[in-house]
């Protein structure tokens, strides 16, 4: 469950690669601005992700792939849901084999499940096995950040700083936009952490948690933005106690939310 199922990318805290658009090709999603951000996911995903620019045939699972990832995580491929490969492959203009070749992908990554027959659904996680990864997640992510403590760049603190100020600009109603931000702000510290195994272990996790948000969770980006704000602050100070602190309060506050479904 690593991929780029959590951060639009090939390497889960990494720069974000060229993603397919449905107005003819691909782009850097990094470069874009919120706003842009956000015109973009509602240009895409109003249009099914149908992309008009031919692809090289090597590069077809790779794009069935991400545009899949797309799909699920702006709910339009629901938990649940059966994925219907023929009215799939015609709206992302592959034929059947790259996207089979993208669904085995995301079946190894526990992120699609095969249903009866040949057939592929996304997978479903409760609330047990949610609340199971959190509990583990959050011993592990503060664990990460005190590794990471004087090791996360000053220009990509400000950087993720300048995104939580624009994700709330845009607000609930731009959700996958959202996505975007909290990745970058977990990302500060597990992605500094120095140990590779955790970081690997952590996105296995963060995978697991992010279908479930993605499914049940309410929207939280007012909520999320003081929380992340918190632990942004803490990083900045280099102070532990305070990390220790805003992460502790962002996992408690987000599990109310969970049981309050």
């Amino acid at each position: 469950m690593i991929s780029n199922f959590l951060k639009y990318d090939r390497n889960f805290f990494e720069n974000r690669e060229a993603r397919p658009l449905s107005k003819g090709g691909s782009l850097i999603i990094s470069s874009l601005g919120m706003d842009e951000r956000a015109e973009w996911f509602s240009s895409v995903f109003t249009s099914v992700c149908v992309m008009n620019k031919p692809v090289e045939p090597r590069n077809l699972s790779g794009h069935a792939y991400d545009a899949l990832v797309d799909l699920i995580r702006c709910r339009k491929l629901k938990a649940g849901s059966p994925i219907i490969e023929t009215r799939l492959s015609e709206a992302l203009g592959v034929s059947r084999t790259p996207l089979r070749e993208a669904l085995q992908r995301l079946e190894g990554e526990g992120i699609v499940q095969k249903g009866a027959g040949r057939s592929y659904r996304v997978r479903r996680v409760e609330l047990e096995e949610y609340l199971q990864t959190f509990k583990i997640r959050e011993v592990l992510e503060i664990e990460a950040a005190v590794m990471a403590m004087g090791r996360v760049p000053a220009p990509l603190i400000q950087k993720v700083r300048r995104e939580l100020e624009e994700s709330l600009t845009l607000g609930e109603a731009v959700q996958p936009v959202h996505w975007f931000t909290d990745d970058d702000v977990h990302g500060l510290y597990v992605n500094h952490c120095g140990n590779d195994v955790l970081r690997r272990f952590l996105r296995l996790l963060r995978t697991t948690t992010r279908l479930f948000d993605i499914d049940k969770l309410p929207p939280r980006v007012t909520k999320d933005y003081v929380e992340h704000r918190k632990i942004v602050d803490a990083l900045e100070l280099k102070d532990q106690r305070l990390v220790v602190k805003a992460i502790r309060g962002h996992f408690k506050s987000v599990v109310a939310d969970a049981f309050s479904i």
